[in-house]
């Protein structure tokens, strides 16, 4: 070890041997895989957690992905049916399955812990380019078990998450590497991986175009006499602007191969022509476009989302719903980037203190910004800052142990010795906290056994062509293991789409089923005829009614003219959707002409309660008296309800349903759920949707509807109009 004790920011350097070091290498990857066995550990002790012999992955997406792979190997899929056949990480999944002697279950389980450890190459290297190996070795076992990273990359988060932050960290080090080596072959390897790293996520062009614009920066401000700086701007302006890649690969290595063959003087003044040239294509190609989408996305939202195409009416904006898109507090944030605030404090004044010592450091700034974002933006971003700031840490820790060693003596060797035992407690306490949430982290998967056998027993019965009518949280692993189609899904669920299938989940059946109809011809329609705008507009215009109000109004006519029937829709109603019914209404419970929310129906869906002979106690001392049907809110306040339901099943699953009506004129219901131990407590409109009298009491009208599959946790029926 190098020491220059004059230096208050020196940490020495350590260089390993080549062997040495891929052994440190392999070793930090085997813990940052083995920590996430943990999960494994505690999901295989629930039978409910298994299909098929194997433990079913924890993330919606990761079905989609899943279709999409599923679909390569059969050879074929359905048109329009959204399956991703050509999107890489089902391309990779589907040569995985035809080269390993694994079940595809197991595949499409544990690629996402396998691919996503290898965080800690990309992690070493840049420590190993610092002249470092020690620094990159403990910054790696952080950065691959952080709280969000493991959260995204956690054995059964089968999702693009898995090889999102390896590919950009490696961008970074062929970034760094070529402005410490000034060879131009690095400048043109970091845009190689940005093509790779745009084929895999496409969203990649913002933080590309973020490592373009700190590239050139850091050249202005440190190296302005010095050509590769604004060589590797060029190179990722290049990279990242919106052109077919087999295009931009062709681009890359003709502008390689003349900076590499043309003579120095030539080269300098061919890079003061690349630069301007490459920035001025970046922007026509609409390379700023996808930023501006982000930044509109994610930090000047929109409360309602008007309809891009000739837009006259106004839908409910997806992101207020999505818990990603969504502002977090401080400590969350920090949490998920260093596993405790105290730790985020620390790594962030050891990334500044690591960017004055080795200064190209700086170049990380983009992921380290695209992570605060997530102050703004919602969580989903502050696994960027993850890589960065473990390294941050983990030099902070080093300076320190080399502090408190230097105050103990001159002994070199006895002081050498410290130095390691105080970096490996320090090592220690900022991993445990993130041990500790990986070990409380008791992800359930994202079905259980029971509901999957629902939707296989579906598969049996609804063809490849039919619709299956849910919310779209279901999406996914309803196409996956029934292979159907499905109206809105984990991609597709915009307002404009969202809101005839929660119209139809949330009114009564009659309006429900004619919107169903309408909902799924008029959307294979839109694929034949590539007809552009909201499905609901086009009903409106088709049937000349030019009033949104007014058109489903007439949805409750039974004399209702419908298109011709071409395909069976069937509806799947589980018991999880029961808790977020009334997120479900908000989509069709809006003013279309000016996107004004309007009131929701009442729905409260309650777990905990207790029933005292004749009385039902519920929160705050509300109680429901079952022989007079007195509602006592708890402040006083006294209502009848209109009427008392008690549903439960017999030995044979048989549904059984007693009523009891109190006041026809009364405002509220309540259904006592006896196996499943929720109280629901609603008012008319809530009790007359489709979904309470389909799924909760089974009562349905046999000319719109016919039961399928009813089960307690997930029930189908098929559409008769």
């Amino acid at each position: 070890m190098k020491t220059n004790r004059s230096d208050f920011l020196d940490v020495g350097e350590v260089r390993l041997s080549a062997g040495t070091f891929a052994v440190l290498m392999l070793i930090a990857y085997l813990f940052v895989l083995a920590i996430r066995y943990i999960w494994v550990d505690w999901a295989s002790g629930f039978p409910q957690f298994h299909w098929n012999g194997e433990l079913m992955i924890n993330t919606n997406d990761g079905y989609y992905w899943g279709e999409g792979a599923r679909d390569i190997l059969a050879g074929h899929h359905q048109p329009n049916d959204l399956s991703p056949v050509d999107q890489p990480i089902a391309m990779l999944t589907a040569f995985l399955a035809r080269v390993l002697p694994l079940k595809f279950e197991t595949i499409i389980l544990w690629m996402p812990a396998v691919f996503g450890s290898l965080l800690v190459v990309p992690v070493m290297l840049i420590g190993r380019a610092l002249r470092h190996d020690l620094l990159g070795f403990f910054a790696a076992m952080l950065a691959g078990i952080a709280w969000s990273y493991y959260n995204r990359t956690m054995v059964g988060y089968y999702d693009t998450d898995m090889l999102t932050i390896v590919f950009p960290t490696f961008v970074l080090w062929a970034i760094i590497q070529a402005f410490l080596t000034r060879k131009d072959d690095w400048a043109f390897g970091a845009a190689l991986i940005t093509l790779l790293y745009e084929w895999w996520y496409p969203s990649a062009v913002p933080l590309v175009a973020g490592f373009a614009g700190v590239a050139l920066v850091y050249t202005v401000i440190f190296e302005r006499n010095d050509a590769i700086g604004y060589r590797v701007a060029g190179y990722l302006f290049l990279a990242a602007t919106p052109i077919a890649i087999g295009y931009k690969g062709a681009l890359l290595v003709a502008a390689w191969a003349l900076f590499r063959f043309s003579g120095k003087d030539l080269a300098l003044r061919m890079t003061m022509l690349f630069l301007p040239v490459t920035l001025v294509v970046f922007a026509l190609f609409g390379g700023f476009d996808p930023i501006w989408y982000q930044l509109k996305g994610y930090i000047f939202r929109e409360g309602t989302t008007d309809v891009e195409s000739n837009a006259t009416l106004h839908f409910y904006a997806v992101s207020k719903t999505v818990r990603e898109a969504g502002k977090i507090p401080f400590e969350i944030f920090a949490d998920r980037i260093s596993g405790h605030p105290i730790t985020f404090v620390l790594a962030t004044i050891g990334y500044v203190m690591l960017a004055l010592r080795y200064r190209v450091m700086w170049l990380a700034l983009p992921m380290v910004g695209l992570g605060f974002l997530a102050m703004a933006g919602g969580l989903r971003f502050t696994v960027y800052a993850v890589p960065v700031l473990a390294l941050g840490i983990a030099y902070l820790a080093l300076w320190f142990a080399r502090r408190v060693a230097g105050s103990f003596g001159k002994d070199e060797q006895a002081e050498g010795k410290l130095e390691w035992i105080v970096t490996f407690v320090l090592l220690a306490l900022v991993l445990y906290p993130n041990i500790r949430h990986v070990i409380a982290y008791k992800v359930p998967t994202v079905f259980d056994a029971s509901e999957v056998k629902v939707l296989d027993r579906l598969h049996k019965t609804a063809g490849r062509e039919d619709y299956v009518l849910a919310w779209w949280d279901y999406g996914y692993p309803i196409r996956y293991y029934s292979d159907v189609k499905t109206l809105i899904d984990g991609g597709k669920h915009t307002g404009d789409v969202n809101f005839p299938v929660s119209f139809a989940l949330t009114r009564p059946e009659l309006p429900s089923a004619n919107m169903a109809r309408l909902d799924t011809e008029y959307t294979e329609s839109a694929y034949r005829t590539k007809r552009s705008g909201a499905y609901l507009e086009m009903m409106m215009a088709d049937y000349n009614v030019s009033e949104p109000d007014a058109f489903l109004a007439m949805l409750d006519d039974v004399h209702f003219k419908l298109p011709a029937k071409s395909r069976e829709v069937y509806y799947y109603l589980p018991f999880r959707m029961m808790g977020i019914f009334p997120t479900i209404e908000k989509f069709s419970d809006i003013d279309l002409t000016t996107g004004k929310e309007r009131p929701l129906s009442a729905f409260y869906a309650l777990p905990n309660f207790i029933v005292k002979g004749r009385t039902i106690v519920f929160g705050n001392g509300a109680a429901i008296d079952t022989q007079t049907g007195t509602l006592n809110l708890g402040n006083g306040q006294k209502q009848t309800l209109n009427r008392l339901v008690v549903t439960g099943y017999d030995r044979r699953g048989k549904l059984h349903v007693e009523q009891r009506v109190f006041d026809p004129g009364a405002r509220y219901y309540a259904v006592l759920m006896k196996n499943y131990h929720r109280l629901l407590l609603m008012d008319r409109r809530a009790f007359e949707s489709t979904y309470v009298q389909l799924f909760v009491l089974e009562h349905y009208d046999p000319k719109l509807f016919e039961p399928v599959i009813l089960t307690p946790m997930a029930k189908v029926y098929r559409l008769k109009k």
